[in-house]
């Protein structure tokens, strides 16, 4: 009796195993996340692949993230509008993006806000990152994370070392009104365009400089086309990781709670790899022949930007965030 009863008990206990995981990888979900930059391993791009290996884990293999880069599913503006809809789950953009459609977005992208990177990560991780973050939701999108994106400056084939250095220049800048004016406030000729676009139009003149972080400015090889990057810092605008509600109002609010944790364990692993690459970058363009630019009168600029606030900075809401931030050093 005892013999067969073994053989029995393990047989049972395979087919219920095997029952298990056929259960589990029947109810497996993997997520999509779209992100133009290149580099498989840029910041952006390997925080989203870390909150992946996060997620399956705390969900025992049931949720996972394949991350689309080098714009495989379109530009910011076309994988922002599926994520909208729900066609598309994830993406990871640059708060500019996100302007037009959500107004609180707008306050981190002023330029010359926050006074250091530490000062722009103590606005982001508190209640003032919070509300931004929340303030996309009426649209259809959940605010799940912000990354670091460094500071923007401008890089030509001249020094950009005052204002008057920028008058004239055709600069690239993304397609927002804010960063069209942003420009035009330096006395410049915002020229808005894709990503993808801008070393073709760098290297045949179509523009005369562009404007980036230092990771930016080696990974899309602009580097190659235009030799001198003036650190104009003019903004220290983060990147957003958002996240379709139309999916996400469909998950239990455990699982929610588990993405948004996930989300933000990512930000931690992501400003690491930030810093790590930004040294690295910054080395590559240098050996390359790249002339960095430290001395720019920076308060040249911040003095044309009173504009740009009044234009943009318009409800008492706006204002009181931008306060907000001003106040929390």
């Amino acid at each position: 009796m005892t013999s067969i009863r073994r053989p029995s008990f393990r047989a049972a206990a395979l087919t219920a195993s095997v029952l298990a995981s056929l259960c589990i990888s029947a109810h497996a979900v993997e997520f999509r996340s779209a992100d133009v930059h290149n580099s498989d391993e840029y910041p952006t791009v390997a925080a989203v692949k870390h909150m992946s290996e996060v997620l399956s884990k705390q969900s025992g293999g049931k949720y996972t993230i394949k991350v689309f880069n080098k714009s495989a599913l379109g530009s910011e503006k076309e994988t922002l509008d599926q994520v909208k809809i729900g066609a598309l789950e994830m993406n990871r953009v640059n708060i500019s993006s996100l302007n037009s459609i959500c107004p609180k977005s707008l306050v981190p992208t002023m330029p010359f806000l926050f006074d250091s990177i530490a000062h722009m990560r103590k606005s982001l991780d508190g209640p003032i990152g919070e509300e931004i973050l929340k303030g996309c939701e009426s649209q259809g999108l959940v605010g799940l994370a912000f990354y670091d994106s460094g500071a923007r400056s401008i890089y030509a084939k001249k020094p950009v070392r005052n204002i008057a250095d920028a008058k004239g220049l055709k600069i690239r800048v993304q397609q927002s009104e804010l960063w069209v004016a942003l420009v035009g406030a330096m006395g410049a000729n915002a020229t808005p365009m894709p990503t993808g676009e801008v070393l073709t139009a760098l290297k045949t003149g179509l523009i005369d400089a562009a404007e980036n972080n230092i990771p930016s400015y080696e990974g899309f090889q602009h580097y190659e086309a235009v030799k001198v990057y003036s650190r104009t810092e003019h903004s220290m605008a983060p990147e957003m990781l958002v996240m379709s509600k139309a999916i996400f109002d469909k998950m239990t609010p455990a699982d929610q709670a588990m993405f948004r944790a996930a989300a933000k364990e990512s930000v931690t692993f992501q400003r690491q790899k930030w810093d790590e690459q930004e040294a690295k970058a910054l080395a590559i363009v240098t050996k390359a022949g790249a002339q960095i630019v430290a001395d720019v009168d920076k308060a040249s600029f911040k003095a044309a930007m009173a504009p740009v606030y009044a234009k943009f900075i318009t409800t008492p809401d706006l204002q009181r965030l931008v306060k907000a931030v001003q106040d929390n050093k």
